[in-house]
């Protein structure tokens, strides 16, 4: 993405990262097109025209909040030697959920920019198809281990999966559908991902 020019100084490393942290806080409360530059500046108290030496713009300074946000979302935790491959989407619907959990008020913002704004659509896309492309590469193995039926698509049955987590617990934690219900939800989640592979129920 495209930003403005960052002084390589420890005190404008400092600023740039107040600024980014302060959008967030504003993003949150105020949601994307209420927001103002002068929002952002005076809440990580920099003046005004000090923002434009690190962003361009207030689209600029969302994508690299949404850019780090997508990064946590869909960051790759090295998973335990020998682990059954049941147990390893266990581990991964909680670690997404607890992500999610981390991420739940900015949530929002995000599905509200991304019904306009086409550079931060391409930006979830590029995050999506990584995490799509590693469950994908993860099914194939299961598959020539004779774990997983060979007649599925690979990366569809990790598109549909992923968005079946994803809504999911978007209407929970978002949406506040059933705050008491999430181990319910979660234990479903896992039962429904691991049936559709054909997995052994192994913990």
């Amino acid at each position: 993405m495209e930003t403005g020019e960052t002084p390589l100084t420890e005190r404008g490393i400092r600023t740039r990262e107040k600024l980014i942290s302060a959008a967030r806080e504003v993003f949150e409360e105020r949601g994307f097109l209420d927001t103002r530059v002068a929002h952002i500046a005076r809440h990580a108290k920099v003046a005004y025209g000090s923002f434009y030496t690190y962003f361009p713009s207030k689209e600029a300074i969302f994508l690299e909040v949404a850019d780090r946000l997508f990064a946590d979302m869909t960051a790759h935790r090295v998973p335990s030697p020998g682990s059954e491959p049941a147990a390893r989407i266990r581990r991964a619907n909680r670690e997404f959920y607890e992500a999610y959990q981390r991420n739940a008020k900015i949530m929002p913002i995000i599905e509200q920019v991304a019904t306009f704004n086409e550079e931060f659509k391409e930006l979830r896309r590029k995050h999506r198809a990584e995490a799509v492309t590693r469950s994908s590469r993860a099914i194939e193995r299961w598959q020539r281990d004779g774990l997983v039926d060979p007649s599925l698509d690979p990366e569809m049955t990790a598109r549909a999966l992923a968005a079946m987590v994803d809504h999911s617990l978007y209407l929970w934690i978002v949406q506040g559908e059933d705050a008491d219900g999430i181990e319910r939800l979660l234990d479903t989640l896992d039962t429904l991902n691991i049936r559709a592979l054909g997995l052994p129920t192994t913990p």
